[in-house]
């Protein structure tokens, strides 16, 4: 069920599994081990349902059995925003755990249900090509890949494999609770065309993946500190694409209207947190701090080098991003 390239790769680096106990990243943590590759697990308690204290006891279980490290995070109780405050925790998470332990991969198990319940998604709100292809089995991240290893198998494959293998698992009843937008598209649309479509939707994912390698013109990421600088592409949709994936990779996500706004704008402040601003050939993306009692001196620099305004309040507090910025704007 493994791609033979997966493996290799996954053989070769240290990795850490997202895992929830039910059937998807069940599934994908016995793969890992029948394919002899070399794994620890994360998992999140919420504390939202009883059945997670019995999810943790059993990832605690698999971890003795199978002499991998099982790594706890008891979340506090979330108030507001449930799944996007969720993903942010996990995120968190996740990277701390890469951070201390050095991981070079993060393995979570979504598959082609998901990308393309995802798709269909973005395709009601409005999306090019690049946001329908989704999700990518590989991602650079900031200092780790995140990889999807089974964005090619269906949910049913999945099951089949567990029910056979006999092996152990736990539904999780939000999954049926529709007030969850991701699930009414997946009760109504993506399962039954899944279904019935399954190997038409595999091929069509494949042509997609490849028109985003030759729609997408890549460029070179250069961070000094907080301040992350790339040169400009031929079109503002690809720069746009290239934004949206470096805020990805330190967890923020874009919205349509932030995409539209970037569309007509050279600089824009995103989600409250993020500065993203076009100067000369470049792009510059860094926190967003208001600017207070600037020096004269350092003003006048500003100035000088034509920094947009809601950048400056950042640089003030960095004076090696300022260096760098006056060595390439010069």
């Amino acid at each position: 069920m493994l791609k033979s390239k997966t493996k290799e790769e996954l053989q070769t680096s240290k990795n850490l599994l997202a895992f929830s106990a039910g059937g998807d990243s069940t599934a994908l943590l016995f793969l890992l081990l029948q394919n002899n590759i070399s794994f620890d697990i994360a998992i999140i308690d919420y504390g939202i349902r009883e059945q997670s204290k019995e999810e943790v006891a059993y990832a605690k279980a698999l971890a003795k059995e199978y002499d991998f490290t099982c790594n706890v995070y008891q979340a506090q109780k979330i108030t507001n925003n449930f799944e996007a405050t969720a993903r942010k925790i996990r995120y968190d998470f996740f990277e701390s755990l890469i951070q201390k332990y050095h991981y070079d991969t993060l393995l979570t198990a979504h598959h082609l249900g998901d990308r393309f319940e995802w798709m269909l998604m973005q395709f009601c709100k409005g999306a090019g090509c690049v946001e329908l292809a989704g999700m990518r089995e590989k991602t650079q991240r900031n200092g780790y890949v995140l990889y999807r290893p089974l964005l090619h198998v269906t949910k049913q494959e999945l099951l089949a494999y567990l029910h056979v293998n006999k092996i152990k698992y736990f539904e999780d009843a939000s999954n049926l609770d529709e007030k969850y937008t991701r699930n009414i598209f997946r009760h109504n649309y993506t399962n039954p065309l899944l279904q019935k479509y399954a190997q038409g939707i595999k091929k069509s994912f494949a042509y997609m993946d490849a028109d985003v390698e030759n729609l997408i013109q890549d460029t070179s990421l250069k961070k000094i500190n907080e301040l992350a600088c790339f040169k400009k592409t031929p079109t503002r949709r690809n720069d746009i694409y290239h934004i949206d994936k470096y805020l990805k990779s330190i967890n923020h996500l874009m919205s349509g209207e932030e995409k539209k706004l970037l569309q007509i704008q050279g600089s824009a402040v995103i989600g409250r947190k993020y500065v993203v601003t076009m100067m000369a050939d470049y792009i510059l993306i860094a926190p967003y701090i208001q600017a207070k009692d600037m020096p004269k001196k350092f003003k006048e620099k500003m100035r000088c080098l034509h920094v947009e305004p809601k950048l400056r309040g950042y640089l003030a507090t960095d004076p090696e991003a300022v260096e760098f910025l006056s060595l390439l704007l010069v």
